[in-house]
């Protein structure tokens, strides 16, 4: 086990290198010019190349990179150009956000989720198995910020039953008051993921515990007066978890997508509203960073995912 997790981790270092060599490239490309973030548009010449020069922007790129692998590995993720402060500050204020939204919607599909695979399941091929596929098709289909604007004008400017934006009401008092504003501000952001989320994941554990549940060892239990219920839950659904742990895996990183996606339509401060807000000033440093921690974000799960399937099922540690 310990030969499987240390090739997994290496995996995952190298894909995270990977991604912060694109996203710094990447940022590069976009038109614009940096200083003009920092300094009037009417500026002269000399003052432009002066902050150039003190940000490392007028050097090639190639010394740029280097430098900027040199300053991560020291763990110094740079200087906001804008803001003037460091971006290890501006990210820590934005990543809880955005961990709370994607560990409350993961959490929520999951327990949402085995459910209605395991009823569709047992049901199969009857009135509520076809209802639950009809919605895992339909799942499927939605759209990130489809569903996000749909919920949005209906749930919040329509009934105003929710909030528009933000992640905390300015007047709270009390952290009970706070966890309560906290809650109804997810709630919206949280719903539009889950929806998104739990089709292909219902989908996946309902086709893989049919297939378990029709396996021999089943049988046998089942044979041997094992009550159905514990056929399910006890034999059937462990191995029916094996390919449903790599789907929970795998949409994770959808997840961080549209987590992006879903912060900039709910104005939720999170690392990818982050990202929206800094994409238009051209600061590099903060988009790098942001996108480094998604980055290693998604990273970490699929190397969480990984070890989990280690343990489920032993046969893939000799891969």
């Amino acid at each position: 086990m310990l030969t499987f997790a240390v090739r997994r981790t290496l995996r995952g270092l190298v894909t995270l290198w990977f991604a912060v060599t694109v996203t710094f490239f990447l940022v590069r490309l976009l038109p614009g010019d940096p200083t003009l973030v920092v300094a009037d548009p009417g500026m002269t010449e000399k003052i432009r190349q002066d902050l150039l020069r003190d940000y490392g922007l007028d050097r090639p790129l190639a010394v740029q990179y280097t430098a900027y692998l040199g300053q991560l590995l020291q763990g110094n993720l740079g200087v906001s150009l804008r803001e003037s402060v460091p971006v290890a500050q501006i990210l820590a204020e934005r990543i809880p956000w955005t961990l709370i939204l994607t560990g409350s919607a993961m959490l929520l599909t999951l327990v949402v989720g085995i459910p209605l695979g395991v009823l569709a399941a047992t049901r199969a091929h009857g009135a509520v198995d076809r209802l639950v596929q009809m919605g895992g098709v339909i799942g499927q289909s939605l759209f990130v910020p489809s569903v996000g604007v749909f919920l949005l004008y209906v749930f919040g400017l329509t009934l105003g039953w929710f909030p528009i934006g933000g992640a905390l009401d300015d007047d709270v008092s009390g952290p009970v008051d706070a966890w309560l504003s906290m809650l109804h501000h997810l709630a919206l952001p949280c719903l539009t993921l889950v929806m998104v989320q739990l089709g292909p994941y219902v989908l996946t554990l309902r086709a893989t515990l049919i297939e378990s549940l029709g396996e021999d060892y089943c049988e046998l239990a089942r044979a041997k007066g094992v009550p159905e219920r514990a056929v399910v839950w006890r034999h059937a659904l462990r191995n029916a978890l094996l390919p449903t742990t790599t789907v929970a895996g795998l949409q994770l990183g959808f997840l961080i997508g549209g987590a992006v996606l879903t912060e900039t339509i709910y104005a939720y401060p999170g690392l990818g509203r982050a990202i929206y807000e800094n994409v238009g000033r051209l600061d590099y440093p903060v988009l790098q960073g942001a996108f480094l921690l998604l980055a290693a974000t998604v990273v970490a799960a699929n190397l969480l995912t990984d070890l989990v399937y280690g343990v489920l099922d032993p046969r893939v540690r000799t891969r």
